[in-house]
């Protein structure tokens, strides 16, 4: 029997080696499709998944506002809240930062870009295996560091790294064990040193001073709600109260006016994808752009099923005579169903083989594009490509088998089955659901363009096409003090004016498109606004060109504006309400600042994101701002840039930093680095409407193809009786119209609303108006009509005897 199957499928497959090829075709980009959002899954999926505290162990995640969270927390708080809950086991503290930093054993200098300063228990949280010394022991003290293997390998080659001592940050440490970093986790260091301890000790009276990532173990998860509560009480009790009592009010009045801390936790498997906060040392997961991805795949796939249903449901009245024949010599509709099952198992097997192909092709570009490094190669991905299989026999398999089982005998052996209108109205649907599919993402397409286009043609509010955002390794160290850090800064700068080409320098706390580096509180009257902080150096933004709307720009003319002078933009000034703010005085943590100008709104964050109020000072006004300053802004002579460039780079590698490379960027570019997740959804979109119109017109030629093929003795008898040729394919035509457009008007509610839901993650966005629309439809009655007027032309130009003495 199986034999006798096999041979009558490559029969059919000899006689439409077309429709066949169009059918595997189709299934395997839909295939591809899902293939590639299932290994993007995984891997965001995979995330902490091994990690055996990955339910009781939590991030402590503050809500600053209505909209905002963090992920730092003030540096008391987990001690206090240990003291006060005994549901919390442990804390561990956690640098927000990895830290890029030369590594020296003897001769040999390595430069490690994740470096990872965290307290003792980090290994009882993220218990990554251990190959030299032991997880317990690894950060006993603060002089003691981990290495991942492969930093240990580049280091000692061979030989053991345990009780070895190296240099990093010019203090001696000694190595207490070596790890396998074989694992995903929202913490993936190359070392990690115990020197947090000693920065918590120097810190722990600053409540207020959120800097640090705090993560908590519970002894039971199920009470995170309650140790919830109890980290609101120590908040209330040690920031709210006091600082109620500072201003003179009574702590609900205080609440009501400037608002309180709110505390949540974060268990460590949801972090990934579901924090709140953007401020985790490894980028967070983009879960709305997962969720397209794989809602898109499964659609995609879903639309190949669907011309594979048509195409075998109109391809049966072919085979009408075959089955009628096998039912008279008995064959049992069980038996043609399962025959029928086993040809859509053979092609979905060849399917699935070329998507593998076409995915293995595929996958560095794709990687590429999602920054990752995906590779086809674990047993959960074949028991989902088994799933996939397993789907499409009974998707694509069970309907056509079912239907083509139920062929009446005496019907199909009297010649006139093709006649019969069974079948035809679900093909139609299908068809219409093509449609749907395929204007839906042709009108989302266009609109997700708009959207990234409108971004990238707002006015920014400032210009950085010629300036130069190099890189500074700051100098940090107890005996470091913030006047050597500005010394040290003054000199960089009088270097870089005697280059030929510098005609500004400047530094900056901040890198526009990144957002700011701190905010702090700070009060007028009976408002309270959380100004992010930009710390400056005079002329950095008139150097990016950002225009001012009231009073001044710090000038070196004037010597309180290195004492209590600041600059606030107009969110800001919106939300302190003051028509007159020039010489008003602010409390800004607990010191008098005086507003001496006012500049336009610009994008110090993505341009997806709404301009936040923005406090601007000198870094000589705020002693810890010269920690902040990480950025030296230079604007270059554009006929000399690249000269220009590389004579920076000879004074920076000889005078400023000879250990690390040089690197910069232009302010320009670097900004619009900052939203590649949004171009990707608009690049993805594309990607996929492509696969889309792909995989809908081959539907449509194979159905519309079906279709006239069975209306060639109509033909044949319309153009004997001198019907014109233009008459013909209108009439060809009409049907595939109608369907296009109640496909269209299918689609236009759910693109509208969802497309709708996506702009609402932008504060600055289009409307949708009625242009997308009408452009999908035009496309979408396009594509119908070169489709169907190719098949219907041919079919007019037959020869009329050939159909006329058919039968």
């Amino acid at each position: 029997m199986l034999k006798n199957w096999i041979n009558i499928f490559v029969y059919q497959i000899k006689n439409n080696k077309l429709f066949t090829a169009l059918n595997v075709l189709g299934l395997s980009i839909g295939i591809a499709g899902l293939i590639f959002a299932i290994l993007y899954w995984n891997d965001e999926k995979s995330y902490d998944q091994w990690n055996p505290n990955k339910e009781s162990v939590f991030l402590v995640a503050n809500q600053m506002d209505a909209t905002t969270y963090w992920a730092s927390s003030s540096a008391p708080i987990g001690a206090s809240i240990k003291e006060v809950s005994p549901e919390v086991e442990s804390f561990c503290y956690v640098n927000g930062n990895y830290d890029n930093e030369i590594i020296r054993y003897n001769d040999k200098k390595i430069q490690s870009q994740n470096v990872l300063v965290a307290q003792q228990n980090f290994f009882d949280y993220f218990p990554y295996p251990f190959i030299e010394g032991s997880a317990k022991k690894g950060l006993i003290d603060g002089n003691s560091i981990c290495l991942s293997e492969d930093l240990a390998k580049q280091l000692f080659g061979d030989e053991p790294a345990f009780g070895k001592k190296i240099i990093l940050q010019n203090q001696v440490v000694v190595v207490r064990g070596v790890y396998q970093l074989d694992k995903k986790s929202i913490f993936n260091p190359s070392c990690v040193v115990n020197f947090m301890d000693l920065r918590i000790k120097n810190s722990i009276q600053q409540w207020g001073n959120f800097q640090y990532i705090l993560l908590l173990k519970l002894k039971n998860p199920a009470q995170a709600d309650f140790v919830t509560k109890s980290l609101a009480k120590v908040y209330y009790e040690n920031m709210t109260l006091p600082r109620a009592e500072d201003q003179g009010m009574k702590p609900e009045e205080y609440i009501k006016k400037f608002g309180q801390v709110i505390p949540h936790l974060e268990a460590l498997g949801t972090i990934r994808l579901h924090t709140k906060t953007g401020g985790l040392i490894e980028s967070n997961g983009n879960y709305q752009l997962l969720m397209i991805i794989v809602g898109l795949s499964v659609l995609i796939l879903a639309l190949s099923i669907v011309n594979y249903i048509n195409s075998a449901t109109a391809n049966a009245v072919k085979r009408a005579k075959e089955v009628g024949v096998r039912k008279i010599i008995g064959a049992s509709k069980s038996n043609i169903i399962q025959q029928f099952i086993f040809e859509t198992a053979i092609i979905s097997i060849i399917s699935i083989l070329i998507s593998l192909v076409i995915v293995e092709l595929s996958l560095p570009y794709y990687n590429v594009f999602l920054e990752k490094k995906l590779v086809i190669q674990s047993n959960q991905f074949y028991l989902q490509l088994s799933a996939i299989f397993v789907i499409l026999v009974v998707a694509a398999g069970i309907f056509p088998a079912v239907y083509v089982s139920n062929f009446e005998v005496l019907k199909v052996l009297r010649g006139n089955f093709a006649r019969s209108k069974s079948g035809v109205w679900l093909r139609n649907g299908m068809l219409i659901f093509q449609f749907a599919v395929a204007s839906f993402f042709i009108i989302g397409s266009y609109i997700v363009h708009q959207q990234i286009n409108h971004m990238n043609s707002r006015d920014l509010g400032f210009k950085g096409n010629q300036v130069l955002n190099i890189s500074y390794r700051n100098v940090y160290g107890e005996k470091i003090s913030n006047n050597f850090r500005m010394n040290k800064y003054e000199q960089i700068k009088n270097e870089l004016h005697r280059i030929k080409g510098v005609q500004q320098v400047a530094g900056g706390g901040f890198v526009l498109g990144y957002g700011a580096k701190s905010v702090i509180s700070y009060h007028h009257k009976d408002i309270n606004i959380d100004g992010n902080n930009v710390p400056v150096d005079f002329g950095v933004l008139e150097m990016m060109d950002v225009k001012l709307a009231k009073g001044r720009f710090l000038s070196p003319e004037y010597s309180q504006d290195t004492i209590n002078s600041m600059l606030i933009n107009e969110t800001a000034l919106k939300l302190l309400n003051e028509k007159d703010p020039i010489g008003k005085k602010i409390n800004w943590d607990s010191k008098e600042a005086i507003i001496v100008g006012v500049v336009k709104d610009f994008n110090i964050g993505n341009p997806g994101e709404p301009i936040p109020p923005i406090t601007i000072f000198h870094f000589k006004s705020v002693p810890w701002f010269s920690n902040l300053l990480n950025n030296i802004y230079v604007k270059a002579d554009p006929t000399t840039m690249q000269q220009t460039i590389a004579d920076i780079e000879k004074v920076w590698s000889r005078k400023v930093d000879s250990n690390y490379p040089f690197t910069f960027d232009f302010v320009d570019k670097e900004y619009a680095r900052s939203y590649q997740n949004y171009v990707k959804q608009r690049n993805l979109f594309s990607l996929l409407n492509i696969f889309v119109i792909v995989i809908a017109l081959i539907g449509l030629f194979a159905l519309a193809s079906f279709s006239i093929e069975r209306r060639m003795k109509e033909i044949a008898i319309r153009k004997t009786l001198g019907a014109e040729t233009n008459v013909l394919l209108k009439e060809l035509c009409k049907q595939y119209i109608v369907f296009s457009i109640i496909g269209f008007l299918i689609a236009l509610l759910p693109a509208y609303y969802l497309l709708n839901k996506w702009l609402e993650n932008f504060a600055y966005r289009i409307g949708i108006s009625v242009y997308p629309f009408l452009i999908g439809f035009t496309i979408l009655l396009a594509l119908t009509l070169a489709v169907v007027l190719s098949r219907a032309y041919q079919a007019t130009k037959v020869d009329v005897l050939k159909y006329l003495k058919y039968e």
